[in-house]
Parts: structure tokens; C-alpha cells; sequence
């Protein structure tokens, strides 16, 4: 399998429509297409429409796999882009919680 970033342009209005796309997501690539699929990791970004988009992390054994992927979920699959390299400059910060 490869590494992919996959963009997905305003495809929740609300966190709650994106922790339900996240919870299917998860379903669909680890009970129906696991030998396909693997979500690794996702940053959500706000739109300039003020709408939920991400930026998605997925090892995968094909782009046709990502957007048959985002078919069954029901999300967008705007760019799909195999990744070439990584550079870590410093690990993801880690959320505090507030207190």
C-alpha cells in the first residue's frame, strides 16, 4: 500500500456531522475494506465558507480505493495526492484540555 493525502473540501457544516462521517469512515475501511484501506490520520481545517473540510492521512492500495472509500462513506474526495516523503520537523502539538 502507499501513503496518500486526500483534501476534502466543506464537506461538514458542523463537528457533529464530522465526528459522524469519522465514526462511519472508520466502520467502512476496517470491517469492509481493510486489505484496501487504512485511515491514519486527518487535520480539520475551516473553510473560507465557514463549512468543515479536512486534510486526510490514508495508506491505500490505489486512488480508485480512496474514492470508492469516500463513495461508500458519503464524503468528498476533492484531491487525492500520493506522497512522495515525509519531514518531521517537530511531532503534532498535543491538544491541553481546558480546564
Amino acid at each position: 500500500m502507499k501513503l496518500y493525502a486526500i483534501r476534502r473540501d466543506s464537506g461538514w457544516g458542523t463537528p457533529e456531522e464530522l465526528q459522524a462521517a469519522a465514526a462511519k469512515s472508520a466502520q467502512i475501511g476496517d470491517e469492509q475494506m481493510s486489505d484496501d484501506i487504512r485511515w491514519i490520520r486527518s487535520y480539520v481545517v475551516i473553510e473560507s465558507d465557514g463549512r468543515l473540510g479536512t486534510i486526510c492521512i490514508y495508506q491505500a492500495s490505489s486512488p480508485e480505493k480512496i474514492r470508492e472509500h469516500a463513495q461508500r462513506v458519503g464524503m468528498p474526495a476533492t484531491e487525492i495526492f500520493e506522497i512522495a516523503d515525509t519531514v518531521i520537523v517537530r511531532p503534532d502539538p498535543v491538544a491541553v484540555p481546558v480546564a
